[in-house]
C-alpha cells in the first residue's frame, strides 16, 4: 500500500504524543506534539463530517471507517472516493 508511510508516520505522531504526557520532553516539544494532535484530530472530525459519502463506502462497518478516518483523515477515505470517481465515469 502506497498509503503506508502515512499511516505510520501519523501512527508515530500520535505516539510520541502519548510518550510526552508520561515522560519528561523538552516543553516545546510537548506543546507542539499535543497541540498538533489537538488540531489533527478536530481536522480529521471535520473531515468524518463533510466527507462521509467517502467515508461510508468503506466495506467494513461504518463505525470502523469514522474511527479510521478520525485516526488517518484523507489517507483513509481517498481511495473510496477515487474508486467511486473511476466507477462513474466509467
Amino acid at each position: 500500500m502506497k498509503d503506508m508511510p502515512a499511516r505510520i508516520g501519523v501512527l508515530s505522531f500520535y505516539g510520541a504524543t502519548l510518550a510526552s504526557l508520561f515522560l519528561a520532553f523538552p516543553p516545546l516539544l510537548e506543546s507542539v506534539l499535543q497541540y498538533g494532535t489537538i488540531a489533527l484530530l478536530v481536522a480529521h472530525t471535520a473531515e468524518v463530517v463533510f466527507c462521509f459519502r467517502w467515508v461510508r463506502l468503506y466495506p467494513g462497518s461504518l463505525l470502523v471507517s469514522i474511527v479510521l478516518t478520525l485516526l488517518f483523515g484523507f489517507v483513509h477515505w481517498m481511495p473510496y472516493k477515487k474508486r467511486a470517481e473511476a466507477d462513474a465515469g466509467a
